[in-house]
């Protein structure tokens, strides 16, 4: 059941929470491959059965250019050429999709408007990704970081809701209902 996460990240924040994510799919067993939004393939292998997307919030929504070259320079780092909204624009939809998980950082309080997440979950789903609606917000503290106590053991949780919904489509998939018992024809 491989997954694939793709991180888009200046600070480190929102690379942590893709590692703890990675980490909590391989400890049940699942082959997780983690890389850069650079580094990210545009034509996605076909036994890839889930893409995770990670982007921090800037401006209220993905990256453009202007906010990584600011982000950029706050790190002292080159710019990157590449954020989710373009990776995405350019990515190639694989004969069967994969499901795609969506989540973002951002500062601020949780009834402010603007997520990564929701921007991408458009870009996705209007290429014909089947896109989980539980996608997640993890809270950093100012610009630069921390990440919020307690974002760890709530990307652990996600993660865990993430991969519940990758084997009921697994097994949906293989004739079995969500519980694992046969589906009957005509159910």
């Amino acid at each position: 059941m491989p997954v694939l996460v793709v991180v888009e990240s200046y600070f480190g924040n929102t690379r942590h929470i893709a590692d703890v994510v990675a980490e909590r799919l391989r400890a049940d067993g699942i082959h997780t491959t983690v890389v850069t939004i650079e580094d990210a393939p545009t034509q996605l292998d076909d036994g890839i059965q889930l893409l995770v997307v990670g982007a921090p919030t800037h401006n209220l929504g993905l990256s453009t250019a202007e906010s990584r070259r600011t982000a950029s320079a706050q790190v002292g780092q080159p710019e990157p050429r590449i954020g989710v909204r373009e990776w995405a624009e350019r990515l190639v939809q694989p004969s069967v999709p994969p499901l795609v998980a969506l989540f973002d950082t951002r500062t601020g309080h949780p009834w402010m408007a603007g997520s990564a997440a929701a921007q991408a979950s458009v870009l996705f789903a209007r290429k014909g990704f089947p896109v989980l609606a539980a996608r997640e917000t993890f809270w950093v503290h100012g610009i630069t970081g921390p990440l919020t106590a307690g974002e760890d053991e709530r990307a652990r949780r996600w993660t865990n809701a993430v991969a519940a919904r990758l084997e009921g489509r697994r097994l949906s998939q293989r004739g079995y209902g969500a519980a694992g018992s046969p589906l009957k024809p005509g159910s």
